[in-house]
């Protein structure tokens, strides 16, 4: 079965008619590393359903410094949402880290998604609540654990793409800097 079906299966069930217009509605696509899908300040018009590498979100501060804001593994999706859901200049750059296959599904297709196929709003609020609450425990672990805490919530979270991220990625993830973050790991390599 399609990976991005069996996605969709997990919290609605879709019959065959409908399967066939989710397909239809959305387009495969493969992207180089290190191809920038989205900048900052553009309108982010689509979303990204991850089938194979790794995509990244971030923001650039004034002072040239990166800020990762997210990372999007097989089967997850990525996009600025603040921009996607209200079609406004967003913040949030888009990159591939590492070559990618990826799903995408423009807003304008979504909109018809949920008007012809109801059980898809039900799926694409289920997967907003998941990231709303996501955000909030990720929000509340940056102001309340140490930054060792945070790498092992990030190691648990990230296991199975933790060997393709750049030290600085991780460390920006995370709310440290590389410099501090070289030195946490030698630390806790020591234990």
């Amino acid at each position: 079965m399609n990976l991005l079906l069996k996605n969709i299966a997990k919290h609605v069930t879709l019959t065959p008619e409908d399967e066939g217009r989710v397909l239809f509605l959305t387009e495969p696509q493969t992207f180089k590393a290190k191809t920038i899908l989205l900048k900052q300040a553009d309108v982010c018009t689509q979303s990204y359903f991850v089938i194979k590498g790794i995509l990244r979100s971030y923001t650039i501060d004034e002072n040239g410094v990166e800020h990762v804001v997210s990372f999007a593994c097989p089967e997850w999706w990525i996009a600025d949402m603040y921009s996607y859901l209200s079609q406004r200049p967003g913040q949030l750059f888009i990159e591939v880290i590492e070559d990618a296959e990826v799903i995408v599904l423009t807003k304008e297709n979504q909109e018809k998604l949920y008007s012809e196929v109801p059980k898809t709003e039900r799926f694409f609020r289920i997967l907003i609540e998941n990231s709303l609450i996501a955000n909030q425990k990720r929000l509340i672990n940056n102001l309340t654990f140490t930054a060792e805490a945070r790498y092992d919530i990030f190691t648990k979270k990230f296991h199975s793409i933790l060997p393709y991220l750049p030290q600085k990625q991780i460390a920006s993830y995370i709310g440290v800097t590389p410099e501090f973050f070289s030195r946490m790991k030698a630390k806790l390599l020591k234990k």
